[in-house]
């Protein structure tokens, strides 16, 4: 029998972070927006002390141990009120962090994690390159052993928190071989010398979520910081399904929160003299919005269910991406039409919930590559998008 019902626990997590988020970060979302302000310190170290950073983490390093559903109802509850501080819970539950928990070794693990958990620090994860963005096993930064280090060159493009988080989960290539096989992952400290950043990126949303360009120039790295090695990259990318499920879970909440917002304003709102939830064309638009959102929450629930602690199936998690993903651009996009001239108002959220929308959809692998994992999954075979 298949469950999907929530424990006591589960419930009570659920509404702390939702009174967390009510009581401190919906009043300061427009004021982040607009200012591209990044989560303050402060704020950090207050979603450490609450547990809500280590949640998914192990209790050895100060985690919770608990399930990646439980790190998940909280990233949402805090998404539809604030993104900006729910990407730090995201990040340090079902990021990079999690490939340390996952590959790391102990002396990693007792390294790294506790101040991740505690929110002293925060680790990134650097993919994409120029050249390599959904054809990423075609990245060329190169990590050289030379005697107890790593000897870094190159250059990484779209960081998330680029800039600005303290340690950086940077993908490498290790060796000469060609395609996933050279491909591992070492941690780099952002004061490293040799490693300098762009500026920072303004772009159509994610304002107030650092994104720079990372330059290495012989960057010297101690050889204890490689937690995957040469042809690693399939342990790296079953660390990314994991992530493919919080970004899934930031755009729930993005539809959850356009869904909330229009279902109150189309019965308030009137027009010829009654309110716009009485027309058919606004109830069959709603009922879309409906409809999209509950198929995303069982589709992320259910392969989060089925992970426990550990990494969801790629199948489903590539499906709960892709789904969630299209779900959020289309359900904002109807959020705003529903709203009129208001729905493109910064007062009224949904314009900056658009926005995000399709930030979400392209990053950790944008629908259209979703789509070629899930027949590649599906059928059990593999693809070669380069052709002959």
């Amino acid at each position: 029998m298949i469950e999907f019902s929530l424990t006591e626990e589960q419930e009570a997590l659920r509404a702390t972070a939702a009174k967390l988020a009510d009581e401190v970060y919906a009043p300061r979302i427009l004021e982040w927006d607009r200012e591209g302000t990044f989560l303050p310190a402060e704020e950090r170290r207050r979603l450490g002390q609450m547990g809500l950073l280590g949640i998914a983490l192990p209790e050895a390093y100060g985690g919770g141990g608990a399930d990646l559903l439980d790190a998940l109802l909280v990233v949402e509850e805090v998404a539809k009120r604030n993104q900006i501080a729910a990407f730090q819970i995201f990040e340090a539950n079902t990021g990079p962090a999690r490939v340390i928990d996952l590959f790391g070794t102990e002396s990693q693990k007792a390294r790294l994690l506790p101040p991740l958990i505690a929110g002293e620090e925060t680790l990134a994860v650097s993919i994409s390159e120029p050249d390599a963005g959904s054809a990423a096993t075609d990245m060329t930064t190169s990590a050289v052993l030379d005697d107890d280090s790593y000897v870094l060159n190159g250059m990484k493009r779209w960081c998330s928190g680029g800039g600005h988080a303290e340690q950086y989960l940077v993908y490498v290539r290790l060796g000469d071989q060609l395609g996933s096989k050279g491909i591992g992952g070492i941690v780099v400290d952002r004061e490293t010398p040799g490693l300098t950043f762009g500026p920072q990126e303004r772009l159509m949303g994610f304002h107030g979520i650092p994104s720079a360009d990372m330059f290495f120039d012989d960057v010297r790295v101690p050889a204890g910081n490689l937690i995957v090695g040469e042809g690693g990259f399939r342990d790296l990318f079953t660390a990314f399904s994991i992530e493919r499920l919080g970004n899934s879970t930031m755009a729930l909440a993005i539809g959850q929160a356009c869904l909330d917002l229009t279902a109150a304003y189309v019965q308030e709102r009137e027009q010829f003299g009654r309110p716009i939830i009485e027309f058919q064309t606004v109830q069959a638009a709603l009922a879309d919005m409906i409809m999209q959102v509950e198929a995303a929450r069982l589709l992320i629930w259910k392969a989060a269910a089925e992970a426990g602690r550990g990494a969801p199936d790629p199948l489903a998690a590539s499906i709960a991406k892709c789904t969630a993903n299209e779900m959020a651009k289309r359900v904002s996009d109807l959020a705003m039409q529903l709203h009129g001239g208001y729905g493109y108002h910064p007062e009224y959220h949904v314009e900056r919930m658009h926005r995000d929308a399709h930030g979400w959809a392209m990053g950790g692998g944008t629908p259209t590559i979703q789509r070629i994992r899930i027949v590649s999954q599906y059928l059990g075979r593999s693809f070669d998008q380069r052709g002959a």
